[in-house]
């Protein structure tokens, strides 16, 4: 009897640990919303930044040189025939250019020629997402510009302010995913009470995973990007584990010059190729606790974790877009069951 009541104790205390964490985690989640309503998009903005803006009647080959000669991927474009803000130049647009040619290639010596405004063009004969024209005004509360990006499933979303007298838009400046979430693991203490592992938050996609080996050309890389709708793609030994990731920036190295034959190399073979500034792959496990992510996103440079389990195989991958979407979760919803981090890998 004494046993027993030994062990009903200590399941009532263990649940009790169960119920703080599960509470604390829904206060620190209503805390960092009302957090994000509090403050403006304008307010992440670095005390001093530059800032690149592409008109639409640039060569898509100047401007992919522009942008490597200014270490940037990414850069509102502008129409100067209409004075408007005309959409966000990135990485993937650069791809779906190479997606065109390779399936026309009889207008591959056009390349020379081609135009930022003729993206539109493109992404019709491949049959992809238009390019991303979603924005937001610098005073409006950064809640609203998170809730924009999630829906648009953009990485970035431009800051475009209107010039009354001179009746025209204004390009001020762009937020990133990784910005306005450092923003908030620097300034928002409550990010402390998220201790629940990731495990249980069914956060991140880990089943029908998109991978390659060292050996895969990065053309087929390039192809798996476009037709997954993803930003990078796992790189994994014969056994499952993780050896590093190729993204879809790496893609803007082999490309430098508006050279393209460079497609034909390995993984593998572009990897080595890479600037001294790539900063590894970030991993994690499923046990790693939402607290503890928001502070490594605090400390370092990173876009997305590979979950992965001890022996290094992997198991899921956890972006940006899923922690932010996460945080303006309703935190009193009843969470949906975790997928199963092992189906079908």
């Amino acid at each position: 009897m004494e046993i027993t009541s030994r062990i009903a104790i200590e399941d009532v205390r263990f649940k009790s640990t169960e119920d703080i964490i599960e509470s604390e985690q829904r206060q620190g989640l209503k805390a960092i919303q009302a957090f994000l309503k509090g403050k403006t998009a304008y307010d992440v903005l670095p005390v001093s930044f530059r800032l690149l803006v592409l008109d639409t009647s640039l060569l898509v080959r100047k401007s992919l040189n522009i942008l490597q000669q200014n270490g940037i991927v990414s850069a509102p474009l502008w129409n100067s025939k209409t004075s408007k803000f005309a959409g966000l130049l990135t990485s993937s647009d650069y791809i779906n250019v190479i997606q065109y040619y390779y399936q026309n290639p009889e207008k591959l010596d056009k390349v020379e020629h081609f135009t930022l405004d003729g993206l539109r063009d493109v992404e019709r004969a491949i049959g992809v997402q238009p390019l991303e024209t979603v924005s937001v005004h610098p005073f409006k509360p950064l809640y609203d510009a998170c809730l924009k990006m999630v829906a648009s499933k953009g990485r970035r979303i431009p800051l475009i302010d209107y010039d009354a007298e001179k009746q025209r838009e204004i390009v001020l400046s762009v937020l990133t995913q990784y910005r306005i979430l450092k923003f908030v693991a620097q300034n928002c203490k409550e990010t402390r009470m998220l201790r629940k592992p990731l495990r249980d938050l069914n956060i991140g996609c880990y089943s029908n995973l998109v991978t390659a080996t060292m050996d895969t050309p990065v053309l087929d890389v390039i192809h798996l990007l476009v037709q997954r709708d993803v930003s990078s793609v796992p790189i994994l030994d014969a056994d499952g584990t993780l050896l590093n990731i190729y993204e879809s920036v790496d893609v803007l190295l082999l490309i430098k010059g508006g050279i393209y034959t460079d497609l034909e190399l390995t993984v593998g073979e572009a990897i080595m190729r890479r600037s001294d500034e790539f900063e590894g792959v970030y991993t994690c496990t499923d046990q790693d606790r939402m607290d503890t992510i928001m502070d490594t996103i605090r400390r370092s440079r990173l876009h997305r974790l590979v979950v992965i389990d001890d022996k290094n195989k992997l198991k899921g991958v956890v972006s940006l877009g899923d922690i932010l979407q996460y945080l303006l979760e309703d935190a009193d919803a009843t969470p949906a069951a975790a997928p199963d981090p092992l189906a079908d890998l």
